[in-house]
């Protein structure tokens, strides 16, 4: 394979490309393996093959046209291309995109899918003449290692290749696709009743290419694969279409073959335009993963939670004193941090980072979700005891170590470590559910040792980490900073739900922390250089503290304000119901990693206690 520097200017094709859109411009595509971003324009704007973390062949989202795109649209006379497609949405339940154009000559649409047939990667977009006669254009602009090099482009008549650094990538159409500066370019017309197909597809062997795709059988089996797993749903409430689809975006932020999900389908997408909180998400947190498999669990997803399980006993493989906050979604501890300078950053925003420094912090609340998920999972599926009871009394013994030492806490600090109160109740469920479950019968252990230290770590909280002036617990002990996570803690059980502390907590939380419509920030940062989390600069409102202090309020009994809140959550979503891990209520922006399972999971939080309204039993501590 010959690779050449990338060009400084994009190379000419009959189609204007522009820069890419806002984040919410785009919809998520996903196979079970990888995913891609699809701008309102038609332009496959983020995706790297074979798996999420993999390098990405289209990175225009991190920065222009230049650093890979595949764009697919409507052409004028001029060559001029369209603009943003005037109505895109899913078909049904599933995971394919519609996006319609609608212009002077006549009407078009474009299905855009990636068929989870477990074969190679594919990406399918078949353009469909509704009405007229519409001049098309697809440019097909490859960059490899992250938008920063042109592949070697091979085309014969409708069957195009282009060499990546792993693997290549095949481009079967039915017009004839020419390779011109470093693009495979198609140009033709649609009609009404007409159809014309393309199939991007990935193979891991340069020299050998897939079979002959047959894009109507692909679009049938893909449509099959999202309404029959949409079926499963046990949810009957209101609101059901915003419970599937984000029930969906979760499953296609699952890697299959392992049981992992990511915590978002891209890399380095900005907290705040033009900052530095860029990250990569495209790794399985234990944390992320955790609140996924407990919502998976109560909307009837058996198999993908018991997936998890074998993922995370498979990670860990009894060697708990070793255990990682996050892994690659083949289990891979190894995530080093690097910035990609020649990327200029979405919105200009830099550093662009992959890999994540953080796998290597101490995050002790991640030992309290993870249990708190496998009990649940054990509640909703009792047979999944032998399984999941080995890995709870491994992750207790991990937490009767570590509980008194300070943490980078659930927000990945890069400041010092502090002794956060949520990472010290998230320690306290971790015992907490251990003691429950040899209480019912359903595994073994320690009983009266693990009562001693769930009542030691309960006094130890509600000593240091409550302010009995202010009648709120803080951020992190001797602190007087708020922060939402404080929500999640109170959510647990940890005491019961009319304990004035619990009330003072989330009052004073909201009024805190609350900005324009009722968001939420996770905390306050600093105006005068770092703060607490050792960072410059600031961060829009985080979703998933919404979702939690609505689940607060309903617990509380103010349900009046859940219902105002869960309305500002789902406001929050694109066009196409997607939300990212950020919003910005005064620019009425997504920001953050798109998608984010985060977010998704604070919708079905969210309605599922407007459905319920039930509240987890404390358990029986000694409080003073």
């Amino acid at each position: 394979m010959n690779l050449v520097p990338a060009p400084r200017k994009p190379a000419e094709t009959p189609l204007s490309l522009r820069r890419t859109g806002r984040i919410d411009d785009h919809a998520y595509l996903g196979n079970l393996r990888t995913g891609a971003l699809v701008d309102r324009d038609g332009s496959v704007a983020w995706m790297g093959l074979p798996r999420f973390d993999s390098k990405a062949h289209f990175a225009s989202i991190l920065g222009t046209a230049e650093h890979g795109l595949w764009r697919i649209g409507p052409v004028g006379p001029d060559g001029a291309a369209a603009p943003a497609a005037d109505r895109r949405r899913y078909l049904g339940e599933t995971l394919i995109l519609e996006s319609v154009w609608i212009t002077k000559a006549g009407t078009v649409k474009v299905l855009d899918f990636m068929p989870p047939t477990g074969a190679a990667a594919q990406l399918v977009r078949i353009v469909q003449g509704v009405s007229g006669r519409v001049a098309m254009c697809s440019v097909l602009r490859a960059r490899t290692g992250y938008g920063r090099t042109v592949p070697q482009l091979v085309a014969d008549g409708r069957r195009a290749g282009a060499g990546l650094d792993e693997g290549r990538l095949w481009l079967d159409a039915d017009v004839p696709v020419g390779a011109r500066e470093g693009d495979l370019v198609s140009q033709f017309t649609v009609s009404e009743g007409e159809q014309v197909a393309f199939t991007l597809s990935w193979q891991p062997d340069c020299d050998t290419p897939p079979a002959l795709p047959a894009s109507a059988d692909l679009l049938r089996q893909t449509k099959d694969f999202w309404t029959k797993w949409a079926a499963h749903c046990t949810y009957t409430g209101a609101r059901r279409d915003d419970v599937i689809r984000s029930l969906v975006t979760l499953k296609a932020l699952i890697y299959e073959p392992t049981g992992a999900m990511v915590a978002a389908a891209s890399v380095s997408l900005p907290e705040e335009i033009g900052g530095v909180r860029n990250w990569s998400y495209v790794y399985c947190w234990l944390r992320d993963s955790a609140f996924a498999a407990e919502v998976l669990a109560e909307f009837g997803y058996r198999q993908e939670v018991e997936d998890w399980i074998g993922w995370l006993t498979a990670v860990i493989g009894g060697d708990y004193d070793n255990l990682q906050i996050m892994y690659g979604v083949g289990g891979e501890r190894d995530l080093p941090e690097e910035e990609l300078d020649w990327l200029p950053g979405h919105a200009g925003s830099r550093p662009v980072r992959i890999g994540n420094g953080a796998a290597r912090q101490l995050q002790l609340d991640v030992f309290g979700e993870v249990v708190d998920a496998l009990a649940k999972a054990q509640q909703h599926y009792p047979d999944l005891a032998p399984k999941v009871t080995p890995l709870i009394s491994g992750l207790v013994g991990c937490v009767e170590r570590l509980w008194r030492e300070p943490d980078e806490g659930a927000w990945e600090i890069r400041g010092q470590r502090r002794h956060f109160v949520h990472s010290k109740v998230m320690a306290w469920v971790a015992v907490d559910r251990a003691v429950r479950l040899v209480e019912a019968g359903h595994m073994d252990g320690p009983l009266e040792h693990w009562r001693v230290l769930r009542d030691t770590i309960h006094r130890d909280v509600c000593e240091k980490g409550y302010d009995k002036e202010r009648n709120t617990f803080t951020q992190y002990y001797g602190s007087t900073e708020l922060d939402a996570a404080l929500l999640h803690a109170l959510l647990s059980g940890f005491l019961p739900a009319t304990d004035k502390r619990v009330i003072g907590t989330i009052e004073a939380v909201q009024q805190d922390l609350s900005i324009k419509g009722g968001y939420l920030l996770r905390y306050r940062t600093s105006d005068n250089g770092p703060g607490v989390d050792g960072l410059t600069g600031h961060e829009a409102t985080f979703l998933i503290g919404l979702g939690w202090l609505i689940v607060a309020l309903v617990r509380i009994g103010r349900t009046d304000g859940a219902e105002i809140l869960t309305d500002a959550l789902l406001r929050a979503h694109n066009d196409v119901g997607l939300l990212s891990e950020e919003w910005d209520p005064y620019t009425e922006q997504q920001l953050g990693n798109f998608p984010q399972a985060f977010s998704h999971i604070a919708v079905l939080m969210a309605l599922a206690a407007a459905r319920t309204g039930a509240e987890p039993e404390a358990a029986e501590v000694t409080v003073r």
